[in-house]
């Protein structure tokens, strides 16, 4: 009987343990009967842990200054997400009520 790669790394040293497929090399346990794709999806959060997706309106929490500027970002200042970007220090690419457009990091801000 044939064991499928993980799915994570690849590898072919896969093992079954009961229900499991379990990969030795990066510890990546899985059901191969569940065909749930869930474990991909980014999830990004608010301040207040409510999920944000791209076209939401947030409002900033606190003054944040602009990086080689000596602008300032005002506590209340509105912007909506034009995405999420994963992988980057600043999740969220918004449109800012002021015309600007800027990269946000999430915890900064929350649902509008």
């Amino acid at each position: 009987m044939s064991l499928p790669n993980c799915p994570k790394c690849e590898s072919e040293y896969v093992y079954q343990d009961q229900a499991m497929l379990i990969c030795p090399e990066c510890a990546y346990e899985w059901n191969p009967n569940d065909t749930s794709e869930d474990d991909d999806v980014f999830v990004v959060n608010d301040s207040n842990g409510t999920q944000l997706e791209a076209g939401d309106k947030v409002t900033f929490i606190k003054d944040l200054k602009v990086k080689g500027s000596s602008q300032v970002l005002k506590v209340g200042t509105k912007a909506t997400i034009n995405r999420i970007i994963e992988g980057k220090d600043h999740e969220l690419d918004c449109k800012l009520s002021t015309g600007g457009e800027m990269m946000v990091t999430a915890k900064f801000v929350k649902k509008a």
